[in-house]
């Protein structure tokens, strides 16, 4: 399926290849080879790999998909939260990749996917195995999966409209002045790391409301309870950076390795879900406990001097 993509500011400049690669989630390699097989258009022209796009210019394309880009793989772990004859909504757990990619052609949740729901391999990369969304490897909870196209396409534009809510729970670094708070701010690539992400001025719009749950003030740090407006890449992580609130256990944008409560990754977990059904049954809210991991790290943390947990 042809896909229309506008350049984000952040990809100004950039090789035809990367962008690809980056709005299209496939590896460098697929980009390419999608290009070079001449599924790739400018204004009605084939692309190169080296050319350069501007932002806010237009491309059409229809990424290649390689026969074994999703194998079943019984071996992946996961469960569901809730599931119909439409939906799928998935807890991940923490260290599970979404989705494959260059070098990790298993092992992913969509392998486990395909291995438990065979109909989902018949959607293929067009409709992303089903995925909606997406939450990083070491953040553990919950994301939806759609059966069929049909659902696929109305989630997504839920989501594109702002009308999934996703909350999140997250233990982070230092006080907090304010109960609540709004982190307005544009993200996009790092220029001095492209493979991180970084607040900057011709990123994309991103907003991120926190609220105060608790705080423990010898080991000075906070828990919060977060609701993403939109979903850009580590969107909380580097939001809670930017605001001098570093995630715990973050092993990018987080604080020194051993904080008080680090469970060992990233201290993050999506915690909630609320959307309306792709057939039109009303809204649905689906909650995820915390595992375990994180279930630890607050008991050892002990008892809050101001608020509660879970």
């Amino acid at each position: 399926m042809t896909r229309r993509l506008t350049t984000p500011d952040d990809l100004d400049g950039v090789r035809a290849d990367r962008v690809i690669a980056v709005l299209c989630d496939v590896s460098r390699r697929v980009a390419r080879a999608t290009i070079e097989a001449g599924k790739a258009t400018r204004s009605g022209r084939p692309l190169a790999p080296s050319d350069r796009i501007s932002a806010g210019e237009v491309i059409d394309v229809d990424v290649l998909v390689e026969d074994d880009a999703v194998l079943p793989d019984v071996m992946v772990d996961f469960s569901i939260a809730f599931e119909d004859d439409d939906v799928v909504v998935v807890d991940k757990p923490a260290g599970v990749v979404v989705h494959p990619g260059a070098g990790r052609p298993s092992g992913t949740l969509a392998n486990g996917l395909v291995a438990r729901y065979p109909q989902i391999a018949e959607l293929g990369a067009e409709y992303r195995w089903g995925i909606v969304h997406r939450i990083d490897r070491d953040t553990s909870g919950l994301l939806i999966v759609a059966k069929n196209p049909v659902a696929f396409e109305r989630l997504q534009a839920a989501l594109k409209d702002r009308d999934v809510t996703r909350g999140y729970l997250a233990l982070v670094t230092g006080r907090f002045g304010n109960a609540s708070g709004t982190v307005d701010a544009p993200i996009g690539r790092d220029p001095a790391h492209p493979t991180k992400m970084a607040v900057i001025e011709k990123g994309r719009p991103a907003r991120t409301h926190y609220r105060r749950l608790a705080h423990w003030d010898d080991h000075d740090v906070t828990f919060l309870g977060v609701k993403l407006e939109t979903g850009r890449t580590h969107q909380i992580r580097v939001h809670m950076r930017a605001i001098g609130h570093p995630i715990v256990g973050d092993p990018v944008y987080g604080p020194r390795a051993g904080m008080p409560g680090d469970p060992g990754r990233t201290w993050l977990h999506a915690r909630s879900l609320t959307f309306d059904h792709p057939s039109g049954g009303g809204p649905i809210t689906v909650e995820s406990p915390l595992p375990p991991d994180l279930t630890a790290s607050i008991d050892r943390l002990g008892a809050p001097d101001r608020g509660a947990t879970p």
